[in-house]
């Protein structure tokens, strides 16, 4: 466990670390590779408009070692919101140290102040990521039985061929 990991939103000057951070994510989890300059506009945009979403970093010993975002969604059901943590991401050499347990308590803590609003913390791992799934497991996360589907626009005709 780290001496002391402590929390707070994320600032402009941790753009260009939590953009790694993503980088990093993608490679390890997904084997893709992500375009840098869409990653840093892509978090800068949260950082400089929390309507969006916010991110939150957590910091060992003065450095950035992980962050997590978080989106809302509304459920016409709860008549509430649903926070999805996204892009949750620790540093390998802090990993095993208390710095994910930090981000989930802060979020955690901050659901309850909000608690009129939000209805339930949400997230999406990789179904091949044994790993992740225990440990939001413990962290009191049950698998669902909804699957994540997805559709993307196609692309305009002003856009070269990807």
């Amino acid at each position: 466990m780290a001496d002391s990991v402590v929390v707070r939103d994320a600032l402009v000057a941790d753009v260009t670390t939590i953009a790694c951070f993503n980088a990093c994510l993608a490679r390890e989890t997904e084997d893709r590779q992500l375009d840098g300059g869409i990653l840093v506009r892509g978090v800068q945009a949260v950082v400089e408009d929390s309507r969006l979403a916010f991110y939150l970093v957590a910091e060992v010993d003065g450095a950035v070692a992980g962050c997590l975002m978080v989106t809302s969604e509304w459920s016409d059901w709860r008549n509430g919101v649903f926070w999805w943590l996204q892009s949750v991401y620790v540093a390998p050499e802090c990993r095993r140290r208390g710095v994910f347990r930090a981000l989930i308590e802060a979020v955690r803590i901050r659901a309850a102040a909000a608690a009129e609003h939000v209805c339930g913390l949400r997230l999406y791992v990789e179904t091949h990521n044994i790993l992740a799934r225990a440990t939001y497991r413990r962290f009191g996360f049950e698998e669902t039985g909804y699957m994540v589907l997805e559709a993307l626009p196609p692309p305009s005709a002003a856009e070269p061929d990807a």
